[in-house]
């Protein structure tokens, strides 16, 4: 059977051996190629590539098992040779930059680079079963075939309109099948176009042969699979050339990531597949392909993995894979970085499978053989530590002598946290003062940023108090800005558990999760599972959304009360005011010959116009005699204070 191949570039690599699945190669985002060793289940051996950063690993592909008649490069492992029946060496690696590297197993290193060919990245990568060729596309529409003796591309032609997403050589080696939108099938010895299949709308990831069969015969079936398509599509080459339509399809719950089948060689033999989805789930299918079949058809099995605790989570599945001649089927599951593998029996009489697992979250890793060698710089009293940031600034260094040196590999020593080294770098005099630096708000941020990730990882809450205790919109937008993406879940979920305490703590919260919105908005709504980890915090903010209509109107209502309250005392001191400035207005009147102050005023005026009650005006008149510096104490004191108001509603 052909090698796996990583077949698209929305996904991280990840394929088994073939033949004796001995080995499980991954790509992570950090660029690291990572072997497994499925028997001993420890990691086999990494290697970093010079340009993993600029130029990531798109694809890997297993080259088929080598045999001491390979020539030349079996020479070269001639210590080797009664393993070679069995042994997969050669790993080839499709990168962004638009070369192929040959990673060799057996000797650990990089066995050759083929650059100089594309000008774009390597999507696909797949061997010839039999010769030393290996097969690239590339964004450039072009498919390359490499010679691997010279390490140099035998032949060069634009295959598509497009990118070139997937490719798949026959088992006989004759035919290749590439894909973009459109699928093309190949002939190998002349390099023109055999067949045209068009059926996908989005690129197609997936291309495997299914059958063993010459295409002559009417035998002869592949199948294909697309991004966002929940559908695997098998055609058939006809003799005829009419095959315009898939002959069957087999229904998924989401667009396949890896597949692995052991084809049919004959009519009565049917042909098996394993496919692994987006979405985490296996699906085990099994059929006899002799003809057109018009319902989708379901798989015979589907597996999926969850974890063993009160509230089970799914694990997702990363590949599986069927073992040479048994009915075991091999699971790669749980995380790029420690995949966990598995020899599993399942029983496909059962329609849906769910296998529970207690999977170790820690990142403790075996090696079998040292890969890399760290070395520490020895540090004498006269260096000084120059950090990022600023011009100049400086961390103390302790000097250790030798009799220290001696006494810290008898004892175990406690390293220094990163709090207690930014400690020592001494935050404090980060200060908004306008002597400050440029670089010192950047260097501050940074420190946020790295505080911020330890916290989380430590879930030490005394360093996220210190951070989440920050006011400054700017520094709080530039430490968010600054979280690397593994962080920001993580974050979420303890700006969800402190909304739920004070609400003088979930005013602050409030600010740090709108620059999580901000900054990080694309990545929360690229996650699968983002509604049942983000439902608390949602269903939190409606509850409190509902709520706070019902409190602005009982706000405004007691706005409304205490507004008029206000208003009521107001005017009783604005009366009293109003009284005191008549009183005032009747002393500064007092060298008239018969004064009877404002009030008395009115009643004049009234008195000449024949008012007939005429008994209120001496009273006035006695109370403005009586009322002289402190006439204003005796009136209140009297009662009189009363009768004026009547007596200018009389007069009025």
């Amino acid at each position: 059977m052909a090698a796996d191949t990583g077949s698209s570039s929305l996904q991280l690599p990840c394929v088994f051996s073939p033949n004796s699945r001995q080995y499980l190669a991954l790509c992570a985002q950090d660029g690291r190629l990572r072997i497994w060793n499925t028997d001993s289940k420890t990691l086999h051996q990494e290697y970093v590539p010079s340009a993993h950063l600029s130029a990531t690993c798109i694809c890997i592909a297993w080259g088929p098992c080598r045999t001491v008649k390979d020539g030349p490069q079996r020479k070269k492992r001639k210590s080797e040779a009664g393993q070679a029946e069995e042994k997969a060496d050669l790993l080839a690696m499709g990168t962004a930059a638009g070369s192929v590297l040959i990673y060799s197993t057996v000797k650990g290193a990089l066995h050759c680079t083929l650059d100089a060919g594309h000008s774009g990245g390597v999507n696909c990568i797949q061997w010839h079963p039999e010769d030393s060729l290996l097969y690239s596309g590339s964004d450039d529409t072009n498919i390359i075939e490499w010679d691997l003796q010279t390490g140099k591309a035998s032949s060069k032609w634009k295959a598509d309109r497009g990118a070139v997403t997937s490719l798949c050589v026959s088992p006989d080696g004759k035919l290749l099948l590439s894909a973009g939108l459109v699928i093309k099938m190949w002939d190998l010895d002349t390099k023109e176009v055999y067949r045209k299949f068009t059926g996908h709308s989005t690129a197609v990831t997936t291309l495997r042969f299914a059958t063993t069969r010459p295409p002559d015969s009417n035998g002869l079936y592949f199948l294909s699979g697309a991004a966002h398509d929940r559908l695997l599509s098998v055609w058939q080459v006809r003799k005829d050339g009419k095959d315009k339509n898939s002959v069957v399809s087999f229904t998924l719950t989401d667009e396949p990531r890896h597949v692995d089948l052991v084809a049919s060689n004959s009519k009565e033999e049917a042909v098996r597949l394993a496919v692994v989805c987006k979405d985490g789930q296996l699906h085990l299918f099994e059929h006899f392909l002799n003809g057109p079949c018009k319902k989708p058809l379901s798989p015979s099995c589907t597996v999926q993995m969850s974890d063993t605790k009160d509230s089970p989570a799914p694990i997702p599945l990363l590949a599986a894979a069927f073992k040479a001649g048994t009915q075991t089927v091999l699971l790669g599951y749980g995380n790029h970085l420690q995949p966990v593998m598995e020899k599993v029996e399942i029983n496909t009489a059962e329609r849906h499978v769910c296998l529970t697992r207690d999977v170790q979250t820690s990142l403790s890793l075996s090696m079998e053989t040292a890969v890399s060698k760290v070395k520490t710089p020895v540090v004498n009293a006269k260096s000084r530590v120059l950090v990022p940031g600023l011009p100049g600034h400086q961390a103390p260094v302790k000097g250790s002598s030798v009799g220290s040196e001696k006494r810290k590999k008898d004892t175990d020593t406690k390293e220094m946290s990163i709090a207690e080294r930014l400690g020592e770098i001494d935050l404090s005099t980060v200060s908004a003062d306008k002597g400050t630096p440029k670089g010192t708000a950047s260097l501050q941020t940074d420190n946020f940023a790295v505080l911020l990730v330890q916290g989380l990882e430590s879930s030490d809450a005394n360093i996220l108090n210190k951070v989440f205790q920050t006011r400054k919109e700017m520094v709080i937008k530039k430490t968010v800005a600054r979280l690397p993406i593994p962080a920001v879940l993580p974050l979420v979920e303890e700006i969800t558990k402190r909304l739920q305490g004070h609400p003088f703590t979930a005013v602050l919260m409030v600010r740090w999760l709108k620059a999580v919105l901000i900054h990080h908005t694309s990545y929360l709504a690229s996650l699968p599972d983002l509604v049942s980890q983000l439902g608390v915090l949602y269903h939190m903010i409606e509850s409190r959304v509902k709520m706070f209509h019902k409190l602005t109107k009982l706000h405004g209502k007691l706005y409304l009360l205490m507004t008029q309250v206000a208003t009521s005392d107001s005017s009783k001191t604005v009366t009293e005011v109003d009284h005191t400035a008549k009183l005032v207005y009747e002393e500064e009147s007092s060298d008239e010959d018969e004064a009877s102050g404002d009030e008395a005023l009115p009643g004049d005026d009234d008195d000449s116009d024949n008012w007939e009650e005429e008994e209120p005006a001496p009273a006035m008149e006695e109370e403005a005699d009586e009322n002289g510096p402190d006439g204003k104490t005796d009136s209140k004191a009297n009662g009189e204070e009363d009768m004026e108001p009547g007596n200018e509603s009389e007069e009025e």
